[in-house]
């Protein structure tokens, strides 16, 4: 993990949420240019305000790491719902991502 990929993992899911950098800036309680001063690589999160960032994202820190998953805030709020639905819902879920697979 560079630097350079925190930088370019917080711009991704500030796009996937969308939300500029000034309102996810405001929503995080800073000022309007912190999420940019992180982003153009002028400063860099404490842990503390890193931890804020996930959970401003509703994602864990392994999701926000993790290089494998591209897409972390959609899988995270699916993985979410899938865990509330019945049997028969899940199988229908199932086959039906199984039939996308195939294509």
């Amino acid at each position: 993990m560079t630097v350079d990929f925190i930088r370019t993992r917080i711009t991704e899911l500030r796009l996937q949420k969308n939300v500029s950098e000034y309102k996810m800036s405001y929503d995080l309680g800073h000022s309007k240019g912190y999420v940019q001063s992180i982003t153009s690589g002028r400063a860099m999160p404490s842990m503390s305000e890193f931890l804020y960032i996930c959970e401003y994202f509703e994602i864990t820190p392994e999701q926000f790491f993790s290089e494998n998953v591209p897409k972390p805030i959609k899988l995270e709020r699916t993985m979410r719902l899938l865990k509330e639905l019945n049997d028969a819902d899940l199988d229908r879920i199932l086959d039906l991502a199984e039939r996308f697979s195939e294509k």
